[in-house]
Protein backbone atom coordinates (compact mmCIF):
# COMPACT_ATOMS: atom_id res chain seq x y z
CA UNK A 1 0.00 0.00 0.00
CA UNK A 2 1.47 3.38 -1.22
CA UNK A 3 2.11 5.79 1.88
CA UNK A 4 0.76 8.88 0.90
CA UNK A 5 2.75 12.34 1.47
CA UNK A 6 -0.20 13.89 3.16
CA UNK A 7 2.35 17.05 3.28
CA UNK A 8 2.74 17.41 -0.54
CA UNK A 9 -1.14 16.47 -0.93
CA UNK A 10 -1.99 19.47 1.30
CA UNK A 11 0.52 21.46 -0.59
CA UNK A 12 -0.33 20.83 -3.93
CA UNK A 13 -4.04 21.68 -3.40
CA UNK A 14 -3.35 24.84 -1.35
CA UNK A 15 -1.01 26.50 -4.46
CA UNK A 16 -3.76 25.34 -7.03
CA UNK A 17 -6.27 27.23 -4.99
CA UNK A 18 -4.05 30.25 -4.53
CA UNK A 19 -3.40 30.23 -8.55
CA UNK A 20 -7.07 30.30 -8.85
CA UNK A 21 -7.42 33.52 -6.93
CA UNK A 22 -9.33 31.83 -4.54
CA UNK A 23 -7.44 31.61 -1.19
CA UNK A 24 -9.19 32.85 1.95
CA UNK A 25 -7.86 35.15 4.76
CA UNK A 26 -9.31 35.84 8.55
CA UNK A 27 -9.18 39.35 9.09
CA UNK A 28 -8.43 39.70 13.61
CA UNK A 29 -10.27 42.51 14.50
CA UNK A 30 -10.71 44.21 18.02
CA UNK A 31 -13.34 46.01 19.45
CA UNK A 32 -11.54 49.20 19.31
CA UNK A 33 -10.20 49.07 15.84
CA UNK A 34 -13.19 47.33 14.21
CA UNK A 35 -14.21 48.53 10.38
CA UNK A 36 -17.32 50.48 9.43
CA UNK A 37 -19.28 46.65 9.00
CA UNK A 38 -20.91 46.28 5.66
CA UNK A 39 -19.94 42.68 5.20
CA UNK A 40 -21.62 40.81 8.40
CA UNK A 41 -25.25 39.73 8.77
CA UNK A 42 -26.22 41.77 12.38
CA UNK A 43 -29.13 43.81 10.48
CA UNK A 44 -30.78 45.05 13.17
CA UNK A 45 -28.05 46.09 15.23
CA UNK A 46 -28.36 44.07 18.06
CA UNK A 47 -25.20 42.40 18.40
CA UNK A 48 -23.59 45.28 20.12
CA UNK A 49 -26.74 46.25 22.17
CA UNK A 50 -25.64 46.52 25.82
CA UNK A 51 -28.70 44.94 26.82
CA UNK A 52 -28.04 41.91 25.56
CA UNK A 53 -24.67 41.70 26.79
CA UNK A 54 -26.03 42.45 30.14
CA UNK A 55 -28.53 39.27 29.77
CA UNK A 56 -25.62 37.46 28.81
CA UNK A 57 -23.80 37.69 31.62
CA UNK A 58 -26.61 37.21 33.95
CA UNK A 59 -27.61 34.06 32.24
CA UNK A 60 -23.88 32.69 32.85
CA UNK A 61 -23.83 33.86 36.24
CA UNK A 62 -27.26 32.25 37.04
CA UNK A 63 -26.71 28.86 35.12
CA UNK A 64 -22.61 28.71 34.47
CA UNK A 65 -20.85 29.44 31.45
CA UNK A 66 -21.62 26.22 30.03
CA UNK A 67 -24.56 24.04 29.36
CA UNK A 68 -22.41 20.98 30.46
CA UNK A 69 -24.23 18.35 28.48
CA UNK A 70 -26.46 17.76 25.64
CA UNK A 71 -30.17 18.50 25.86
CA UNK A 72 -30.98 14.77 26.55
CA UNK A 73 -28.65 14.37 29.41
CA UNK A 74 -28.59 17.17 31.70
CA UNK A 75 -28.18 20.21 29.49
CA UNK A 76 -31.76 21.07 28.78
CA UNK A 77 -31.88 24.87 31.66
CA UNK A 78 -35.35 26.29 31.92
CA UNK A 79 -33.76 29.00 30.06
CA UNK A 80 -33.39 26.99 26.67
CA UNK A 81 -37.02 26.06 27.33
CA UNK A 82 -38.45 29.51 27.58
CA UNK A 83 -36.32 30.32 24.00
CA UNK A 84 -38.19 27.53 22.53
CA UNK A 85 -41.44 28.48 23.76
CA UNK A 86 -40.54 32.20 22.47
CA UNK A 87 -39.44 31.36 19.56
CA UNK A 88 -42.14 29.58 18.96
CA UNK A 89 -44.46 31.86 19.19
CA UNK A 90 -42.74 34.51 17.15
CA UNK A 91 -43.18 31.88 14.21
CA UNK A 92 -46.89 30.89 15.01
CA UNK A 93 -45.70 27.09 15.61
CA UNK A 94 -46.55 24.56 18.56
CA UNK A 95 -42.73 23.73 19.22
CA UNK A 96 -39.45 24.57 18.34
CA UNK A 97 -36.44 23.01 19.07
CA UNK A 98 -32.64 24.67 19.86
CA UNK A 99 -29.74 23.71 17.60
CA UNK A 100 -26.19 24.72 18.11
CA UNK A 101 -25.64 26.55 14.74
CA UNK A 102 -28.19 26.94 11.53
CA UNK A 103 -25.50 24.52 9.87
CA UNK A 104 -26.43 21.77 12.36
CA UNK A 105 -29.78 22.65 12.30
CA UNK A 106 -30.22 21.92 8.46
CA UNK A 107 -28.08 19.10 8.53
CA UNK A 108 -29.89 17.30 11.47
CA UNK A 109 -33.46 17.55 10.15
CA UNK A 110 -32.47 16.53 6.90
CA UNK A 111 -30.77 13.95 8.06
CA UNK A 112 -33.61 12.90 10.78
CA UNK A 113 -36.18 13.22 8.14
CA UNK A 114 -34.78 11.33 5.24
CA UNK A 115 -33.56 8.37 4.01
CA UNK A 116 -32.71 6.34 0.58
CA UNK A 117 -35.78 6.16 0.04
CA UNK A 118 -36.96 9.69 0.04
CA UNK A 119 -36.46 12.52 -3.21
CA UNK A 120 -35.41 16.08 -2.01
CA UNK A 121 -35.29 18.66 -4.28
CA UNK A 122 -33.60 22.05 -3.56
CA UNK A 123 -33.32 25.15 -5.03
CA UNK A 124 -30.20 25.49 -7.07
CA UNK A 125 -28.91 29.05 -4.70
CA UNK A 126 -29.93 26.81 -1.58
CA UNK A 127 -26.66 27.24 1.08
CA UNK A 128 -24.34 24.92 1.63
CA UNK A 129 -26.07 23.08 4.68
CA UNK A 130 -29.09 22.16 3.21
CA UNK A 131 -26.83 20.46 0.55
CA UNK A 132 -24.73 18.89 2.86
CA UNK A 133 -27.71 17.87 4.79
CA UNK A 134 -29.26 15.97 2.16
CA UNK A 135 -25.91 14.22 1.14
CA UNK A 136 -25.51 13.14 4.97
CA UNK A 137 -29.26 11.30 5.01
CA UNK A 138 -28.12 9.38 1.43
CA UNK A 139 -31.19 10.76 0.39
CA UNK A 140 -32.01 10.92 -3.92
CA UNK A 141 -31.19 15.07 -4.78
CA UNK A 142 -32.13 16.94 -7.62
CA UNK A 143 -31.96 20.66 -8.09
CA UNK A 144 -34.22 23.02 -10.05
CA UNK A 145 -33.16 26.10 -11.56
CA UNK A 146 -33.83 29.19 -9.01
CA UNK A 147 -36.83 30.12 -8.15
CA UNK A 148 -38.42 28.27 -11.21
CA UNK A 149 -41.80 27.13 -10.37
CA UNK A 150 -42.40 25.51 -13.71
CA UNK A 151 -38.80 23.17 -13.23
CA UNK A 152 -39.84 22.20 -9.87
CA UNK A 153 -43.01 21.25 -11.20
CA UNK A 154 -41.64 19.23 -14.03
CA UNK A 155 -39.28 17.65 -11.56
CA UNK A 156 -41.50 16.11 -8.87
CA UNK A 157 -43.96 14.93 -12.02
CA UNK A 158 -41.40 12.60 -12.45
CA UNK A 159 -40.85 11.47 -9.19
CA UNK A 160 -42.18 7.77 -7.97
CA UNK A 161 -45.54 7.95 -7.06
CA UNK A 162 -44.43 5.52 -3.72
CA UNK A 163 -41.13 8.35 -2.56
CA UNK A 164 -41.63 10.60 -0.01
CA UNK A 165 -40.78 13.74 -1.38
CA UNK A 166 -39.53 17.44 0.33
CA UNK A 167 -38.73 20.38 -1.26
CA UNK A 168 -36.27 22.50 0.35
CA UNK A 169 -35.73 26.53 -0.19
CA UNK A 170 -33.97 29.29 1.35
CA UNK A 171 -36.30 32.24 2.67
CA UNK A 172 -33.97 34.80 1.64
CA UNK A 173 -30.99 33.70 -0.50
CA UNK A 174 -27.90 34.40 1.46
CA UNK A 175 -25.84 35.73 -1.93
CA UNK A 176 -28.73 37.30 -3.90
CA UNK A 177 -30.53 38.70 -1.14
CA UNK A 178 -33.94 37.89 -3.25
CA UNK A 179 -36.71 36.09 -1.13
CA UNK A 180 -38.83 32.96 -2.62
CA UNK A 181 -41.91 32.91 -3.62
CA UNK A 182 -43.36 30.79 -0.02
CA UNK A 183 -46.44 30.50 -1.71
CA UNK A 184 -45.46 29.23 -5.26
CA UNK A 185 -43.36 26.64 -3.04
CA UNK A 186 -46.65 26.05 -1.10
CA UNK A 187 -49.02 25.67 -4.15
CA UNK A 188 -46.47 23.48 -5.87
CA UNK A 189 -45.96 21.11 -3.16
CA UNK A 190 -49.57 20.43 -1.79
CA UNK A 191 -50.04 19.57 -5.66
CA UNK A 192 -47.52 17.13 -5.73
CA UNK A 193 -47.99 15.95 -1.86
CA UNK A 194 -44.98 16.79 -1.04
CA UNK A 195 -43.12 18.43 2.22
CA UNK A 196 -42.10 22.10 2.19
CA UNK A 197 -38.83 22.66 4.39
CA UNK A 198 -37.70 26.41 4.17
CA UNK A 199 -34.88 27.75 5.94
CA UNK A 200 -35.68 31.71 6.58
CA UNK A 201 -32.10 32.55 8.25
CA UNK A 202 -31.93 35.84 6.40
CA UNK A 203 -35.41 36.34 6.42
CA UNK A 204 -35.96 35.89 10.65
CA UNK A 205 -35.94 39.04 12.53
CA UNK A 206 -36.14 41.68 9.07
CA UNK A 207 -39.16 40.56 7.17
CA UNK A 208 -43.17 40.24 8.39
CA UNK A 209 -45.01 42.33 10.28
CA UNK A 210 -43.86 41.09 13.83
CA UNK A 211 -40.22 40.08 12.27
CA UNK A 212 -41.56 36.82 11.88
CA UNK A 213 -39.95 36.24 8.61
CA UNK A 214 -41.11 35.71 4.79
CA UNK A 215 -42.90 32.09 6.48
CA UNK A 216 -43.71 32.95 10.12
CA UNK A 217 -47.25 33.65 11.01
CA UNK A 218 -48.37 33.88 7.44
CA UNK A 219 -47.68 30.55 6.57
CA UNK A 220 -48.86 28.20 8.91
CA UNK A 221 -47.53 24.82 9.66
CA UNK A 222 -50.33 22.80 7.24
CA UNK A 223 -48.44 25.05 4.44
CA UNK A 224 -44.75 25.27 5.69
CA UNK A 225 -44.15 21.79 7.83
CA UNK A 226 -40.78 22.74 8.59
CA UNK A 227 -39.56 25.92 9.48
CA UNK A 228 -35.79 26.68 10.00
CA UNK A 229 -34.42 30.13 11.87
CA UNK A 230 -31.17 31.20 12.88
CA UNK A 231 -30.57 33.58 16.34
CA UNK A 232 -26.72 34.63 14.40
CA UNK A 233 -27.77 37.20 12.08
CA UNK A 234 -31.07 39.36 13.15
CA UNK A 235 -30.95 38.27 16.38
CA UNK A 236 -27.62 39.13 17.11
CA UNK A 237 -26.38 35.77 19.11
CA UNK A 238 -25.91 32.38 17.86
CA UNK A 239 -27.32 29.12 17.43
CA UNK A 240 -30.78 28.35 15.45
CA UNK A 241 -34.08 26.62 15.56
CA UNK A 242 -36.16 24.56 13.93
CA UNK A 243 -40.42 25.18 14.59
CA UNK A 244 -43.33 23.13 13.30
CA UNK A 245 -45.67 20.43 14.96
CA UNK A 246 -45.25 18.29 17.52
CA UNK A 247 -44.62 15.17 16.36
CA UNK A 248 -41.93 16.61 13.97
CA UNK A 249 -40.03 18.18 17.22
CA UNK A 250 -40.23 15.13 18.81
CA UNK A 251 -38.74 13.60 15.45
CA UNK A 252 -35.71 15.81 15.90
CA UNK A 253 -35.31 15.04 19.69
CA UNK A 254 -35.33 11.49 19.06
CA UNK A 255 -33.35 11.23 15.34
CA UNK A 256 -31.52 14.54 14.98
CA UNK A 257 -27.94 13.31 15.34
CA UNK A 258 -26.40 16.61 15.39
CA UNK A 259 -29.29 17.45 17.95
CA UNK A 260 -29.02 14.59 20.39
CA UNK A 261 -25.17 14.06 20.76
CA UNK A 262 -24.06 17.89 20.76
CA UNK A 263 -23.98 20.10 23.86
CA UNK A 264 -26.67 22.42 24.71
CA UNK A 265 -26.35 26.20 23.83
CA UNK A 266 -24.49 28.38 26.66
CA UNK A 267 -27.00 29.35 29.02
CA UNK A 268 -26.02 32.83 28.54
CA UNK A 269 -26.88 32.98 24.72
CA UNK A 270 -29.85 31.99 25.35
CA UNK A 271 -30.95 34.81 27.97
CA UNK A 272 -29.42 37.16 25.25
CA UNK A 273 -31.51 36.13 22.88
CA UNK A 274 -34.66 36.45 24.57
CA UNK A 275 -33.82 39.99 25.29
CA UNK A 276 -32.96 40.42 21.40
CA UNK A 277 -36.91 38.83 21.05
CA UNK A 278 -38.17 41.73 23.75
CA UNK A 279 -36.47 44.24 21.60
CA UNK A 280 -37.84 43.10 18.28
CA UNK A 281 -41.57 42.99 19.76
CA UNK A 282 -41.07 46.36 21.27
CA UNK A 283 -38.57 48.27 18.68
CA UNK A 284 -39.91 48.21 15.34
CA UNK A 285 -38.35 51.41 14.84
CA UNK A 286 -35.27 49.27 13.63
CA UNK A 287 -37.04 47.40 10.94
CA UNK A 288 -38.37 50.77 9.45
CA UNK A 289 -34.78 52.43 9.85
CA UNK A 290 -33.26 49.40 8.12
CA UNK A 291 -36.00 49.51 5.45
CA UNK A 292 -35.06 53.56 4.57
CA UNK A 293 -31.48 52.42 4.34
CA UNK A 294 -32.24 50.13 1.99
CA UNK A 295 -34.78 52.28 -0.10
CA UNK A 296 -31.81 55.36 0.08
CA UNK A 297 -28.51 52.14 -0.83
CA UNK A 298 -30.77 51.25 -3.72
CA UNK A 299 -31.80 54.83 -5.07
CA UNK A 300 -28.16 56.30 -4.72
CA UNK A 301 -26.15 53.17 -5.83
CA UNK A 302 -28.95 52.94 -9.49
CA UNK A 303 -27.76 56.82 -9.58
CA UNK A 304 -24.06 55.88 -9.77
CA UNK A 305 -24.55 53.52 -11.91
CA UNK A 306 -23.42 50.26 -10.34
CA UNK A 307 -24.43 46.81 -11.19
CA UNK A 308 -26.77 45.99 -8.33
CA UNK A 309 -28.86 42.96 -8.06
CA UNK A 310 -33.05 42.84 -7.46
CA UNK A 311 -33.16 42.89 -3.45
CA UNK A 312 -35.22 44.95 -1.21
CA UNK A 313 -33.31 43.11 2.01
CA UNK A 314 -30.06 43.98 3.64
CA UNK A 315 -28.29 41.67 1.13
CA UNK A 316 -27.06 44.14 -1.64
CA UNK A 317 -24.92 42.21 -4.01
CA UNK A 318 -23.32 44.46 -6.39
CA UNK A 319 -22.31 41.70 -9.31
CA UNK A 320 -18.81 42.90 -10.97
CA UNK A 321 -17.99 39.48 -12.31
CA UNK A 322 -14.35 38.99 -12.39
CA UNK A 323 -12.69 37.73 -9.27
CA UNK A 324 -9.60 39.89 -9.35
CA UNK A 325 -12.12 43.17 -9.72
CA UNK A 326 -14.01 42.41 -6.88
CA UNK A 327 -10.42 41.29 -4.54
CA UNK A 328 -9.51 45.26 -5.57
CA UNK A 329 -13.14 46.69 -4.99
CA UNK A 330 -12.63 45.37 -1.39
CA UNK A 331 -9.40 46.50 -0.72
CA UNK A 332 -10.31 49.92 -2.01
CA UNK A 333 -12.61 50.25 0.43
CA UNK A 334 -11.19 48.16 2.88
CA UNK A 335 -8.01 50.79 3.17
CA UNK A 336 -11.29 53.62 3.88
CA UNK A 337 -11.90 51.74 6.57
CA UNK A 338 -14.85 50.01 5.35
CA UNK A 339 -15.50 46.23 5.50
CA UNK A 340 -17.65 44.29 2.37
CA UNK A 341 -17.83 41.02 1.63
CA UNK A 342 -15.75 40.02 -1.37
CA UNK A 343 -17.75 36.11 -2.87
CA UNK A 344 -16.13 34.63 -5.48
CA UNK A 345 -16.49 31.20 -6.95
CA UNK A 346 -17.26 28.84 -5.69
CA UNK A 347 -19.62 30.21 -3.42
CA UNK A 348 -21.28 32.00 -6.49
CA UNK A 349 -21.39 30.55 -9.91
CA UNK A 350 -18.08 31.89 -12.16
CA UNK A 351 -18.71 34.65 -13.93
CA UNK A 352 -21.20 36.15 -10.82
CA UNK A 353 -18.33 37.07 -8.18
CA UNK A 354 -19.38 40.01 -6.15
CA UNK A 355 -19.29 42.87 -3.68
CA UNK A 356 -21.70 41.68 -0.85
CA UNK A 357 -23.03 44.66 0.49
CA UNK A 358 -25.01 44.28 4.01
CA UNK A 359 -27.40 47.18 5.43
CA UNK A 360 -27.90 47.16 9.56
CA UNK A 361 -29.99 49.53 11.35
CA UNK A 362 -26.91 49.83 13.61
CA UNK A 363 -25.48 52.11 10.08
CA UNK A 364 -25.96 56.36 10.07
CA UNK A 365 -26.70 57.91 7.46
CA UNK A 366 -23.41 59.08 7.50
CA UNK A 367 -22.18 55.36 7.49
CA UNK A 368 -24.05 55.19 4.01
CA UNK A 369 -22.63 58.53 2.61
CA UNK A 370 -18.78 56.89 3.36
CA UNK A 371 -20.25 53.34 1.59
CA UNK A 372 -21.52 55.23 -1.73
CA UNK A 373 -18.26 57.90 -1.75
CA UNK A 374 -16.13 54.23 -1.86
CA UNK A 375 -17.85 52.32 -4.21
CA UNK A 376 -18.34 55.95 -6.58
CA UNK A 377 -14.45 55.78 -6.12
CA UNK A 378 -13.98 52.22 -7.14
CA UNK A 379 -16.16 52.84 -10.14
CA UNK A 380 -14.11 55.78 -11.35
CA UNK A 381 -10.98 54.04 -10.75
CA UNK A 382 -12.14 51.31 -12.87
CA UNK A 383 -12.79 53.85 -15.35
CA UNK A 384 -9.89 55.54 -15.29
CA UNK A 385 -7.48 51.93 -15.68
CA UNK A 386 -9.74 51.64 -18.67
CA UNK A 387 -9.75 54.51 -20.56
CA UNK A 388 -5.35 53.95 -20.30
CA UNK A 389 -5.57 50.61 -21.07
CA UNK A 390 -4.45 49.72 -24.52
Amino acid sequence: MANHDWSRRLAERAGAHRERGLWRQRRTLSAGTAPLDFAGNDYLGLARDPRLAEAMAQGARRYGAGARASHLVSGHLEVHAALEARLATLTGRPRALLFSTGYMANLGTLQALCDVTTRVFQDRLNHASLLDGARLAGAVSRRFHHADLADLDRLLARCPADAPRLVVSDGVFSMDGDIADISGLIETTRRHAAWLMVDDAHGLGVLGEAGDGCVGRTHGIDEVPVLVGTLGKALGTAGAFVAGSEALIEHLIQFARPYVYTTAQPPGVAAATLAALEILATEPERRRRLQAHIRRFRREARRLGLPLHESHTPIQPLVLGDGARVMRWAERLAARGIATGAIRPPTVPRGQARLRITLSAAHTDADLDALLEGLAACQARDAGLREVAP
